[in-house]
């Protein structure tokens, strides 16, 4: 057993990490580079000599890269001799220095490195540091310089330095970022440097310093980037602060590095601000004003592009068309909730799934299709038709909607979206392209998400149907058609265009342009998931099968003719009668598409199909082996599958009980 601490008297106090002489390395490599490097630089920077510690800050500036050198400084407590010395010292050469050292030590370790750094009380010296640098830039700006050309450089040096400690900072962990976004004078800070005039270099840098100071707004808009999403109170500091917000409004309609950059951060301010309660008014804060910046940049993608030699930051073209290809798939997820009239949903929100003791008392009404003659428990006709409202998602809403009262979704079909079907139809011919392909594809599927949300079946969304209808049979025979055809092996790639093609399929309904057998090339990609991806994925209703699942469904839907109906809904009855073979996440949207298809017996199918084939028997025999899959979905590990497994197994009792009671007169009389 071990002992237990000895209570020691007196105050507790920190221990100087300088008091104990630390040991050498065992190794004798590491122990000699230690004597002929490392131990020099440390007692320079200790030096009284202001010349000596200067020199000594910038040698270790210059060696902190050198893995050996960095682990061997970092045990000799360097962070600690330049948080409580180096930066507070009167040469502003050191103190640059040191600024230098943090952020290649934050550049070079892991994330528990950079909350070390947080722990230590960093943040109030890079305020500190923030204030002097802004009050110096706003004097440079009002054309009364409070330093010396000499000077610039450093100033300059000590500001990147601090946006690259931030940003690294605000990576590595959410309370972090939080307390940054926090600080009036670290933001203030950021802002002064978006807002900054054009700075020129002063005549006596060489060119590698010239690049750093131009590309000091570049990095002061990438921090403002990260910090900005999903965060409405720096969201609101922007928009009220009216230098920063007109410059970035000014920069947004630029096609350079800096442009994207203000593009991306307006993007996560307006959708910030959405979530507001108190938003502040603002004219023009709309996605629809930075789609044609965007847009103009990925127009230059090409199919061999690659990755331009020397270019450096954000001013490469690479990383501008990647930005501005996520900021577009961004702004496609956030269409349903820009500040617009909203259009009809297609689907209400899912009712709260029962627990694991209410579930037979569930399956129990449910089951009513078992024992007809007990009318006691027979629900009447308005409660069925009540209950497959619910299960198949109609719903009256007539809040009007068309395509001018979404200027987002209108920007999108107009402008950006014949960019990405074209970037989605080239071949890609290197990894650059390749990514470049795969995130256009990205925002095609959630722009085609977003459509299929809106009920074309209410009258009042015919505008948008109309503007969106064209789009979505271009998308089908530019796009989907296409990448079927190749039989591609890359599961990414047959993720991303079954997905979309869910998408499309759901929003075109009847219209969507189908060629030949083309919905077996589905049936034949679900058969192939089985050896393709793993059946234990963190998201389980993100894997291939459940969107062939789900595409195929859209397919099968009415007006589809008998024949398709058929060959596609004898697919989904087979996966659910496999179970529990068949993954219960494919399980749940097979049966999710099965109430969908045959909601109602006014289809043409539906007596041709569903009850010519049996349908009905078939998933009776279905439902006891459902609520076997439900209660094997562990609901602690898998809440999602399991809320929406139990969704389903009690919709499925309520679908058995609405056929049941509107058999066909034909069926009830054989």
């Amino acid at each position: 057993m071990g002992k237990s601490r000895r209570n020691r008297a007196g105050t507790s106090q920190r221990r100087d990490p300088l008091a104990k002489p630390v040991k050498a390395p065992s190794d004798p490599e590491l122990a000699a580079l230690r004597e002929a490097k490392i131990i020099p630089v440390i007692n320079d920077l200790q030096n009284p000599d202001p010349k000596s510690r200067s020199a000594a800050a910038v040698a270790v500036a210059n060696i902190i890269q050198d893995t050996k050198c960095r682990k061997l400084l970092l045990r000799e407590q360097i962070v600690h001799i330049i948080l409580t010395q180096t930066l507070t010292d009167a040469a502003l050469q050191s103190r640059a220095a040191g600024w230098c050292i943090l952020q290649g030590l934050v550049l070079e370790e892991e994330d528990d490195f950079c909350v070390h750094l947080f722990r230590s009380d960093i943040l109030p010296a890079i305020a500190h540091a923030a204030k002097n640098v802004s009050d110096k830039l706003s004097s440079l700006g009002a054309g009364s310089s409070e330093f010396s050309p000499p000077e610039m450089p450093l100033v300059f040096g000590i500001s990147a330095s601090l946006i690259t400690l931030l940003t690294t900072l605000a990576e590595a962990a959410d309370d972090i970022l939080e307390a940054i976004s926090s600080n009036t004078t670290i933001i203030d800070f950021l802002f002064v440097l978006v807002a900054q005039d054009v700075l020129v270099a002063p005549a006596n840098t060489d060119d590698a310093e010239s690049n750093g100071i131009s590309s000091l707004r570049d990095v002061a808009l990438a921090c403002l980037m990260l910090l900005t999403e999903e965060n409405g109170n720096l969201a609101k500091k922007i928009v009220t602060n009216s230098k920063c917000y007109q410059a970035m409004s000014s920069l947004k309609n630029h096609a350079t590095g800096e442009g994207v950059l203000a593009c991306a951060t307006l993007h996560n301010v307006f959708s910030a601000l959405e979530g507001l309660k108190d938003a502040p008014n603002v004219t023009g804060a709309d996605d629809s004003l930075l789609i044609p910046t965007l847009t103009k940049t990925i127009a230059t993608i090409q199919p061999d592009q690659q990755a331009a030699n020397g270019s450096q930051g954000r001013s490469n073209p690479l990383k501008m068309q990647r930005l501005a290809l996520e900021t577009l798939a961004s702004i496609g997820t956030t269409l349903n909730s820009a500040n617009v009239d909203t259009p009809v949903p297609a689907k209400p929100d899912a009712e709260e799934p029962k627990d694991d003791e209410d579930m037979d008392d569930a399956d129990a009404g449910g089951s009513d299709a078992e024992g007809e003659d007990d009318d006691d428990d027979e629900m009447d006709q308005d409660a069925m038709e009540a209950d497959m409202e619910m299960v198949t998602g109609v719903d009256g809403d007539d809040d009007k909607a068309n395509i001018d009262d979404m200027p987002v979704l209108k920007a999108l079909l107009q402008t950006a979206l014949p960019e990405l079907i074209r970037i989605s139809s080239f071949q890609p011919t290197n990894n650059d392209s390749l990514q470049l392909h795969g995130l256009a594809l990205s925002a095609l599927n959630n722009i085609a998400w977003s459509v299929s949300l809106v009920d074309f079946s209410v009258d009042q969304n015919a505008g948008i149907q109309k503007a969106w209808a064209p789009v979505g049979r271009t998308l089908w025979e530019q796009v989907i058609t296409p990448i079927l055809s190749s039989d591609t092996a890359d599961v990414n790639l047959a993720t991303q265009v079954t997905g979309l093609a869910w998408a499309v399929s759901r929003s075109l309904g009847g219209s969507t342009p189908l060629k030949g057998d083309e919905h077996r090339k589905f049936i034949s990609l679900y058969q192939a998931t089985k050896s393709m991806e793993p059946q234990d994925s963190e998201d389980p209703f993100q894997r291939l099968g459940v969107k062939c699942v789900g595409v195929l469904g859209q397919l099968a839907a009415d007006p589809a003719p008998a024949s398709l109906n058929r060959e596609i809904g004898t697919f989904l009855i087979t996966l659910l009668t496999g179970l529990p073979d068949t993954p219960a996440a494919d399980a749940v949207e097979a049966l999710n598409q099965v109430f969908d298809i045959y909601s109602s017996e006014g289809f043409a199918y539906d007596g041709e199909v569903f009850w010519k084939d049996n349908f009905l028997n078939q998933l009776e025999l279905v439902l006891p082996k459902a609520r076997a899959m439900v209660k094997s979905v562990d609901k602690k590990t898998q809440p999602e599958l399991r809320a929406r497994a139990d969704e389903a197994v009690m919709n499925l009792g309520r679908f058995l009980a609405y056929k049941k009671k509107n058999k066909p007169d034909d069926v009830n009389g054989s």
